[in-house]
């Protein structure tokens, strides 16, 4: 198990390298320039020359990044010119914003997500299955933004009963103070969820419920309730706990449209407008810290995985 632990650290820290490789490279090919986006259009050749000297970014492509590895080593994200401050605390400004929004909306549609799951296993072929999956089918073929807008214009135009605008203010407090402009973003994100966990849920249910061990207990005389819950459900979750980690781009793809919608001051909003404004180290930061939140969450979901099923365990000592 520690060989796999390790072997998997290992891959992690390859995958972050890369990413941040790849975005560093994209960022410095795109037209424009940062010299241009911070100094604006007035500014001279001059002015741009002598900034790209002093930000060091008219040294080659290659030692520019090495550079930006050894301040990341060093814990330093960079400095944003757009906003007048560090990259690192822009992201822990609005970091637990966009948690409380992934994280209500996750929990939301795990809870009704395996419920769903075991009701299309256990109906499957008939007509609560067609009807389940029908409406988790248009969930997810619609974008997330037009479903956002829908919301929005249903339940505070048609009938006005939730703002349009998601909470605005500085701290996590100042958010939680206006529960009411949180409800149109986390349903949002909740809907577009549950259509995709209610699906993994049947498909390993209706895996399960052909096993062997499912008849011997229901040959034992166990209550299809008792084998339902007990049993199966049990096992038909662990490829759920492995989706949980891998869903987290998805999930902050979603969020950053979400927030753009709503207005919300999260890390959605704060990658948009650093696009906008063409904020390299706001991007780049972001990027990482998003990367970095992936293969975190897929390694602790291989580690939960593994730890929960004896077959993986076995596998994961021999190699």
């Amino acid at each position: 198990m520690t060989r796999y632990l390790l072997t998997r650290l290992g891959q992690a820290l390859v995958i972050v390298i890369l990413v941040t490789l790849i975005t560093f490279v994209i960022l410095h090919l795109l037209p424009g320039g940062a010299a241009r986006a911070i100094l604006g259009k007035e500014a001279t050749l001059q002015q741009i020359a002598a900034f790209n000297h002093e930000m060091g970014y008219d040294r080659p492509l290659w030692e520019q990044y090495a550079l930006y590895l050894r301040r990341l080593a060093q814990g330093d994200l960079g400095y944003s010119f757009q906003l007048n401050q560090s990259v690192g605390e822009a992201i822990l400004q609005r970091l637990p914003k966009t948690m409380l929004l992934s994280l209500a909306s996750t929990l939301l549609a795990v809870l009704i997500a395996v419920p769903l799951g075991v009701v299309q296993a256990v109906r499957r072929n008939r007509w609560p299955d067609y009807t389940i999956n029908a409406l988790a089918l248009l969930a997810y073929a619609t974008p997330i933004f037009f479903l956002g807008l829908l919301m929005i214009i249903l339940f505070s135009q048609v009938w006005p009963v939730l703002p349009p605008e998601a909470p605005q203010g500085f701290t996590l407090a100042d958010v939680l103070a206006d529960p009411a402009g949180l409800v149109l973003p986390i349903l949002s994100l909740t809907i577009l969820t549950v259509a995709v966990y209610s699906r993994y849920i049947r498909s390993s249910m209706v895996d399960n419920l052909n096993e062997n061990y499912v008849r011997t207990a229901r040959s034992k005389g166990l209550s299809e309730t008792r084998v339902i819950i007990g049993h199966t459900l049990r096992n038909g979750l662990f490829p759920v706990i492995t989706l949980l980690g891998m869903y987290l781009p998805a999930l902050f793809s979603g969020a950053l449209v979400v927030e753009r919608l709503f207005n919300y001051p999260g890390m959605g909003l704060l990658f948009w407008q650093a696009a906008l404004k063409r904020d390299y180290p706001i991007l780049l930061g972001v990027t990482l810290l998003i990367s970095v939140a992936t293969v975190a969450g897929a390694l602790i979901a291989d580690v939960l995985y593994a730890a929960a099923d004896p077959r993986v365990r076995l596998k994961a000592g021999r190699s």
